[in-house]
């Protein structure tokens, strides 16, 4: 048992996924590993196009084939390969061990059954229950989440942006999984209603004692939610840590400019430092580190081979010939 508990819950080896089109391969996730442990919540942050979303859909093992294609790479829940599983056990994995609320809570919703109905599906897919037990327990998760339970038999259309991610939520969360994947959850909603559907998230990871994969672009949210936060670029994982390490001693370029690009509250009429350059096209990537191009420390052996993912003390890692280059090497944010 005690070997069991010090398993990570999820862990991601050398993942590889392309998706082989008419114009070409696209290559989204290059060589992943990170792992999440238990009852722990990991935000992982990166531009639009840095390959999130593909592996949060990597890990349920619902990239579409074609034209997508997991090449190599092995990923871990609770100790059992997800890319080894039957179809069957698949079906039971999803929702009751992972469960992934998706960006846009309109369109993961079904229009013409009542939202009661949703969630009630999706208990008696993996619970033994009947109808009326099932919509019970509904309408239980419908106050879970600060919905009153009668309205359960309303539709979609008739909540607020707001109120359908606490559905999506809810649905997420009727089985009790181990490990919840949040795919941007506050995108689409504006920001006072973001802070809630935050607090309420965190609320219900720590009474139900399970582990979340937070996907967003927003180091803010990342600074209030996660335990742990991964930086990700062009299918790559260029910095991983603490929350704390990553944001209080910023190791790599990218991260770096992450930071310089958002307001800050103590240099107030400073200007804005945008990083120069755009995402590389992953039908393109350059040769070396994909950042090479963008980066202002950039050295020749940078555009020659990628950097590997290496330690720099406690849980803190960064892949960067900076630091291989040079042992005094450091970012301007650390001088």
């Amino acid at each position: 048992m005690l070997e069991q508990q010090s398993t990570p819950l999820l862990e991601i080896q050398d993942l590889v996924v392309h998706f082989e089109t008419e114009d070409g391969c696209v290559q989204a996730v290059n060589g992943l590993s990170f792992t999440l442990g238990r009852e722990k919540t990991l935000g992982l942050v990166g531009e639009t196009g840095a390959g999130k979303t593909t592996t949060a859909m990597s890990i349920l093992n619902l990239i579409p084939n074609p034209p997508g294609k997991i090449k190599s790479g092995k990923i871990f829940v609770d100790g059992h390969n997800v890319l080894e599983m039957t179809d069957a056990e698949l079906q039971t994995m999803r929702g009751n061990d992972v469960a992934m609320i998706f960006q846009d809570p309109m369109t993961a919703l079904n229009p013409v059954l009542t939202i009661g109905e949703q969630i009630a599906e999706s208990i008696r897919l993996h619970q033994n229950v009947n109808k009326v037990q099932a919509m019970e327990q509904a309408q239980e998760m419908l106050k879970l989440v600060g919905i009153a339970p009668s309205r359960a038999f309303d539709y979609p259309h008739q909540f607020s942006g707001g109120m359908r991610q606490r559905v999506v939520i809810a649905i997420a969360l009727a089985c009790s999984p181990k490990l919840l994947i949040a795919d941007e959850p506050t995108t689409a909603l504006d920001v006072t209603i973001q802070a809630q559907v935050l607090d309420l998230m965190q609320d219900l990871i720590v009474k139900s004692q399970m582990s979340m994969l937070l996907i967003t672009h927003d180091l803010g949210v990342v600074a209030e939610v996660c335990d742990d936060v991964a930086v990700m670029y062009a299918g790559r994982i260029v910095e991983i840590g603490s929350t704390e390490e990553v944001f209080n001693h910023t190791l790599h370029p990218y991260t770096e400019g992450l930071f310089d690009s958002l307001p800050n509250l103590k240099e107030q009429g400073e200007d804005l430092v945008p990083i120069q350059g755009m995402m590389p096209d992953p039908m393109d990537l350059p040769s070396g580190c994909a950042f090479a191009p963008r980066c202002p420390y950039a050295v020749d052996v940078c555009h020659e081979s990628v950097p590997s993912l290496t330690n720099r003390g406690g849980t803190h890692a960064v892949a960067c010939h900076g630091y291989q280059q040079d042992p005094n090497f450091t970012l301007r944010r650390n001088r």
